[in-house]
């Protein structure tokens, strides 16, 4: 199956305003200005009031947070008191049921905005919760998007100094256990891979330097990406120093995690040195714009990252400190923080679109997605300027982040359409909205 996508109104490539000829599940050729495929097509898509983008990769997330937006017991709070308010009621609430309607909606959500692929940090296993990341893959695989699925894990309570309730951590010997079960039953390494796994440990204060140092042996045995959060509030920093004597970068490099296995989620309070350390060692960063200004984490210096080294990708983080799963308003989010931080010129609409396809990418350690080249997989995101919102604008690309896009209006992954006309193909998003909903109805009734 050819497809052509022809003549877009504007293209996230080089040289390719005469389109791009898809065949099975990658880009076989870019087209100049009036050119045509070197080969008969089957399809032609007319792509002339569309602005086409590589698809969005989204490097951090916490799905299960759908279930959990503008909780009344957390909002107006910053990062450790809003865990401590969220912790006893996800504890208790979350169950294989709502955990999938929970992963079901962050996933549709991050697709309709032009997502075609998704890290999911997920740490939280309550009893009865153990087939967590099964679930995830059979999401990811019903919707057709890719999924980086990490095998989060804490093991270090509020009994043991940690943060989280007794009730949602697990012991060593579990966590190691089903981590190899996913990483032999999941893990993909060949190119165009549609499920991947990744390790990740939560944070400092939710594991051990144990299990920090045993995950980085299973990563190398199983050739997979290492993620956690770190830097991201000062409180860490002050968590840290108290218990490990010594910073955040410090207690990574001595968990053995400075190398190019990592990607580290926000990545906001790290010194001078610490950032040429973690760029000399090629670890990735995940900008998290809008958690960090809803909880008031503070700017991540993503211009001086990408310039020691470290690849800067982009996440919405989780629903519950973003409060929606919409990657194109996070690039929005990203450039205003970064021009806040920096400057006006220095800091463009290209900049929020390279962290969020080729730099996110690059944490995620995939080169066949990213860009929009021959050989890289047909992963697309195309926009229309149809609405109130992009009336008057001059510049197509630009006017995506500066008047702020929110739905794709078609998006194909691997060669396959999976949103037509702003809609997924294989979800009923009003019967999605009915049903997630009564599970999220839980989590107020705690109260």
């Amino acid at each position: 199956m050819r497809i052509w996508i022809k003549t877009p109104l504007a293209i996230l490539a080089d040289n390719a305003a005469g389109g791009l000829v898809v065949e099975d599940a990658r880009i076989v050729e870019c087209l100049a200005a009036g050119a045509t495929p070197a080969a008969p097509v089957d399809e032609t898509f007319d792509a002339s009031a569309h602005v086409v983008v590589p698809g969005l990769v989204n490097t951090h997330h916490h799905f299960f947070q759908t279930l959990t937006r503008a909780h009344p017991q957390a909002i107006n709070k910053e990062l450790f008191p809003w865990l401590m308010s969220l912790y006893p009621i996800w504890a208790k609430n979350v169950t294989p049921e709502t955990f999938r309607m929970g992963t079901r909606l962050a996933l549709t959500e991050l697709m309709m905005s032009g997502c075609t692929t998704a890290a999911d940090h997920h740490y939280l296993f309550p009893a009865g919760l153990e087939d967590a990341i099964d679930i995830q893959v059979e999401e990811a695989t019903r919707l057709g998007i890719r999924m980086t699925v990490t095998r989060g894990s804490m093991n270090l309570s509020q009994k043991d100094g940690g943060l989280p309730p007794d009730t949602v951590v697990q012991d060593e010997d579990t966590i190691l256990a089903d981590s190899e079960r996913v990483l032999s039953r999941y893990h993909d390494t060949s190119d165009g891979a549609k499920i991947q796994v990744a390790l990740a440990p939560c944070a400092p204060f939710t594991v051990t330097k144990h299990l920090m140092r045993e995950s980085v042996a299973l990563a190398e045995r199983f050739d997979c990406r290492l993620h956690t959060h770190l830097g991201e509030t000062i409180d860490e920093d002050d968590y840290c120093l108290h218990h490990f004597q010594c910073r955040p970068v410090d207690y990574l490099e001595d968990c053995g995690w400075l190398n190019e296995r990592v990607w580290l989620a926000h990545g906001i309070h790290f010194t001078d040195d610490e950032i040429a350390r973690l760029g000399r060692h090629r670890v990735g960063v995940c900008h998290c714009p809008t958690s960090n200004m809803v909880l008031a984490s503070g700017q991540c210096r993503t211009r001086e990252l990408e310039a020691a080294g470290s690849p800067v990708g982009l996440g919405v983080d989780g629903s519950a400190s973003n409060d929606n799963s919409n990657l194109m308003e996070g690039l929005r989010h990203a450039l205003m923080i970064n021009r806040l931080t920096y400057d006006a010129a220095s800091v463009t609409h290209y900049d929020t679109f390279r962290w969020a396809t080729e730099g996110s990418a690059r944490c995620l350690g995939r080169e066949d997605i990213g860009s929009i080249a021959v050989g890289k997989q047909a992963d697309l995101a195309l926009y229309t300027l149809e609405e109130l919102r992009f009336s008057g604008s001059g510049d197509p690309l630009a006017a995506l982040v500066l008047c702020g896009a929110h739905t794709a209006d078609r998006v194909m992954i691997g060669g396959e359409w999976t949103v037509v006309d702003k809609r997924p193909v294989t979800i009923d998003i009003e019967r999605l909205r009915a049903e997630h909903g009564a599970a999220a109805k839980r989590f107020l009734e705690a109260l």
